[in-house]
């Protein structure tokens, strides 16, 4: 049963209660086994955090942050939190200590939760704002403003659930950017920007009680939080907090997700993964092959007579063990965040997977278009939910409007005119263009490398394309004002002349002077732990370009046949 006439974020949980306490409404292993949670019980838990909130002299307005992995806890803090009418902001838990620090002190928060005490020592020295930081864990660091969670939530007798009565145009949060480039910035949402994008996105994607979310990506991106936790507790279903993504895919075969949220970072480990057991050439690669071919004829409506005839076959060897290897109950796979690659669209869609791909920003609360389950064009982010105004300028630029566009940036009322103009269009930064209502995203407004002739490269299309080769696993390309393009690769292949071969020849389509004369390859993965990756998996390009800067240098001293030496992290 889906809720009804929301005014505020806190809502959800309220209502929710109400319709169905004793309905699952989370399961987290707690380190020994699995644990679900009704709908009551995590009522009754957010009283009691109220409660604690209210003891600490917070009055509505005031900041308060939370570093987390996804889990209960953090559901807990934020519902208890904005039924109070303080405002959240949500760290990434992988983060930069200084960068957190910052986002704290800009924000002026004055309470944080964290998961365990070495963040807080690695925090305190550059934290000014902060007065209280609760430790979710065992406390190893000594510092009166640090208090225990078991401690901090003692006792005080209350356990009825405080409704919130907040309006729709009261700021619920403020979301720092990842920073992929310079120092983030401070996006403010209200309830109503958030409830709205919610409902546009459920109406166009709709979940049910019975669905079973797995949660992997942070709740600090609000990509996760506005389509996987607030819709999750809209709709009534349950939702499982993953245990790693390096353990994701047991995760997805032990508890048989039916609604994932996901990012194309994650299919594009799979395909990597796929490809080692299927040597170019053999059989097994051949059907597989075959099965996608057949797939994706199906899936556009092209599909031969021999093809409907081959199809129950190809899915029984090829598709089926897929779709187990996903938990075998997947009904949506929602892909947001980045572009999704056209081959991997072909491969995963082809294979039958129900994955269809929006496209939004952490300022437009996030979602903007959507395609729909019947209405599926994976070479387009669908079109624009309902409220939302889409146009392009006559340059190209997408332009947003509607009820879900942020207030502004925090403290940054110059950021915020550029964004926004008087009109209230926000300027997306992306190229697109419309046909029939549907969405193609071309290219970034700034995000295009002028060599020193003036010739121009779009980089994310070179880097999704040469990313076709599963020889390599991560790619950066590089050449801003110099003569040619060169090559930041990770790969286990250690020739850097076969690299640049194999680079280059998927780059065949593209004009001649995208050709990559310069390469560098490095073994170690670029992650979130090395600071080179963001908690989404976007590279973090001006980071890798810093920490790589010699390497890059020594890359054109050479000559251009890419005869680079292997690099390491």
């Amino acid at each position: 049963m889906a809720l009804t006439d929301l005014n505020n974020l806190a809502d959800l949980l309220w209502q929710r209660v109400q319709a169905t306490p004793d309905a699952p409404a989370y399961r987290q292993y707690n380190g020994r086994e699995w644990v679900d949670r009704s709908w009551g019980e995590i009522g009754r838990d957010v009283a009691c955090w109220q409660t604690a909130l209210v003891r600490e002299g917070l009055k509505p307005g005031d900041r308060v942050a939370l570093c987390l992995h996804n889990r209960t806890e953090w559901v807990l803090f934020d519902q208890a939190a904005l039924a109070l009418g303080l405002v959240t902001v949500p760290l990434y838990f992988d983060d930069r200590p200084e960068n957190m620090a910052w986002c704290l002190n800009d924000s002026g928060a004055r309470l944080l939760l964290l998961e365990d005490g070495k963040q807080w020592a690695a925090l305190s020295a550059h934290v000014k704002t902060v007065e209280r930081a609760v430790c979710l864990n065992a406390i190893d660091v000594a510092d009166k403003k640090l208090i225990g969670l078991n401690e901090w939530l003692a006792p005080m007798g209350v356990t009825a659930l405080t409704r919130a009565y907040a309006k729709a145009d009261d700021l619920a949060t403020i979301v720092y950017t990842s920073g992929t480039t310079g120092r983030p910035k401070g996006v403010m949402l209200s309830h109503g920007n958030i409830l709205s994008n919610m409902l546009a996105s459920m109406q166009a994607i709709p979940a049910y009680e019975s669905d079973r979310f797995l949660s992997f990506l942070p709740l600090s991106h609000m990509f996760e939080r506005t389509c996987g936790y607030y819709a999750a507790m809209w709709a009534g279903a349950q939702t499982i907090y993953a245990r790693s993504i390096s353990g994701l895919a047991d995760d997805m075969r032990e508890q048989r997700p039916t609604i994932l949220i996901s990012v194309p970072r994650i299919f594009e480990r799979i395909w990597l993964r796929l490809q080692e057991t299927m040597p170019p050439g053999s059989f097994k690669r051949r059907l597989f092959e075959a099965a996608v071919a057949t797939g994706w004829r199906r899936f556009r409506g092209e599909a031969s007579t021999g093809d409907n005839w081959r199809w129950p076959l190809l899915k029984l060897l090829v598709a089926n063990k897929l779709e187990r290897r996903l938990g075998g109950c997947m009904r949506l796979i929602i892909v947001g965040g980045a572009a999704f690659a056209p081959h991997l669209a072909r491969i995963f869609v082809g294979l039958g997977l129900p994955i269809v791909q929006g496209y939004g920003l952490t300022e437009t609360a996030p979602v903007l278009a959507a395609n729909r389950a019947g209405d599926n064009d994976p070479s387009s982010i669908g079109r624009a939910l309902e409220g939302i105004e889409l146009r392009c300028t006559e340059q190209g630029e997408l332009l947003a409007r509607g009820p879900n566009i942020m207030l502004g940036y925090w403290n940054n009322p110059t950021a915020t005119a550029a964004m926004i103009d008087a009109e209230g269009w926000l300027h997306t930064g992306d190229l697109a263009k419309i046909e029939g209502g549907r969405v193609y995203i071309t290219g970034r407004v700034k995000d295009v490398i002028v060599l020193s002739n003036g010739e121009k490269i779009p980089p994310a299309d070179a880097e999704q394309a040469i990313l076709r080769d599963n020889a390599f696993e991560q790619v950066m390309l590089i050449g801003e004002g110099r003569p040619k393009l060169g090559l930041l690769a990770v790969s286990k292949i250690e020739d850097p002349a076969e690299l640049c071969k194999r680079a280059n020849a998927q780059l065949s389509n593209f004009p001649g002077y995208a050709r990559i004369c310069h390469i560098a390859r490095f073994a170690d993965a670029w992650c979130v732990e090395n600071g080179l990756v963001t908690p989404t998996l976007k590279l973090k390009r001006r980071e890798i370009e810093k920490r790589f800067a010699r390497e890059i240098e020594a890359m054109y001293l050479e000559s251009d046949v890419c005869t680079r030496r292997e690099h390491k992290d």
